[in-house]
């Protein structure tokens, strides 16, 4: 009798042991995703993509929750969360993350780019692999290159469409040293606002404008308290789609297989949202009552021409004059 006990006994460990593997396998893999974008935008609608793509194709194992809207914090928050890996991923700024990978702020010298796609062409090449090293030194895994758009400014004083126009406008900027640059170049006062309380500063008149791409004006209505757009297109963001490199190395190879394949769909999917969208959101914020002026560029080139300089000046500036060769040879 006691052999029998033993011999069931010992047979329920060996098939445990042999399952065992398989329920490591099947444990349930938990991610959130933080982003500061309203829902309805682009961004949005990519990381819900991600989401959804990374569950099937990890038969159901791996789980995204999507924060939008700046829940987990602003852009700056996220970026230091996912490098201490308190958060998991996030759709960021540009700006935010210069602020830990300098390089970054080389895509943003103003009118480099007339398009996103001309930008593309540089970001999935050599220097944006270059980029993504840089990135994984501190801590931040790129996991894809979306598009935050071409920027324009909007401002409830008065129409710009000359240099002159932009004097003593009170502008908020993100995070963003460039901006900063950029804005102060061209005679305005540049003021740092969290996204997420820009409608306000908007609507009290904190400041007097901002600049955006067409889809964050669009979403988060800052039309409803900016009566004038000028289509600048003064600078080109993108938007890092992060992985923190403490989460991504809890990951098996198959995990990560699943996350880079969601990630690649996602990316194409917000990059043809956001391209799509500047015609229709053009023909709707004008709709809306807003006045729309176009400015005399070479006249703003001209006025910024001193931030690529001081920038390619900067200890960054091997990389951002390496950026500036490659768009104009687009």
């Amino acid at each position: 009798m006691q052999r029998k006990t033993f011999t069931r006994t010992l047979l329920a460990l060996v098939a445990g042991a042999l399952c065992f593997p398989l329920a490591a396998q099947a444990q349930a893999v938990k991610l959130t995703l933080g982003h500061g974008a309203a829902p309805g935008n682009p961004r949005h609608e990519a990381a819900l993509k991600f989401a959804d793509v990374v569950k099937a194709k990890s038969a159901g194992r791996i789980e995204v929750q999507v924060a939008p809207s700046a829940q987990l914090g602003d852009d700056a928050a996220m970026v230091t969360a996912l490098r201490t890996g308190a958060l998991d991923m996030s759709a960021n700024s540009q700006g935010a993350v210069a602020n830990a990978v300098p390089e970054y702020a080389a895509f943003g010298m103003p009118f480099l780019f007339a398009s996103s796609a001309q930008a593309f062409k540089v970001l999935d090449g050599p220097l944006g692999k270059e980029l993504s090293d840089k990135s994984a030194e501190k801590g931040l895994v790129v996991l894809g290159y979306w598009d935050n758009g071409i920027r324009h400014m909007t401002n409830s004083k008065r129409p710009i469409n000359k240099v002159e126009d932009m004097k003593g406008l009170k502008m908020r900027t993100p995070p963003d040293a460039v901006l900063v640059d950029i804005m102060q170049s061209l005679g305005a006062e540049a003021q740092q606002i969290k996204f997420a309380e820009l409608y306000v500063a908007l609507q009290q008149g904190v400041v007097d404008g901002q600049e955006n791409p067409l889809m964050n004006i669009h979403a988060s209505k800052l039309y409803e308290v900016q009566k004038h757009l000028a289509l600048t297109s003064h600078m080109f963001q993108m938007t890092p789609f992060l992985m923190s490199k403490r989460s991504w190395d809890k990951l098996s190879d198959a995990d990560r297989k699943a996350v880079t394949e969601a990630a690649a769909e996602a990316t194409a999917l917000q990059r043809k949202l956001s391209l799509e969208s500047d015609d229709k959101l053009l023909a709707d914020l004008k709709a809306k009552g807003v006045l729309v002026t176009t400015v005399d560029k070479s006249a703003f080139e001209k006025a910024t021409a001193a931030v690529d300089d001081k920038w390619m000046a900067a200890p960054i500036g091997a990389y951002v004059k390496k950026v500036i060769a490659d768009a104009r040879a687009k």
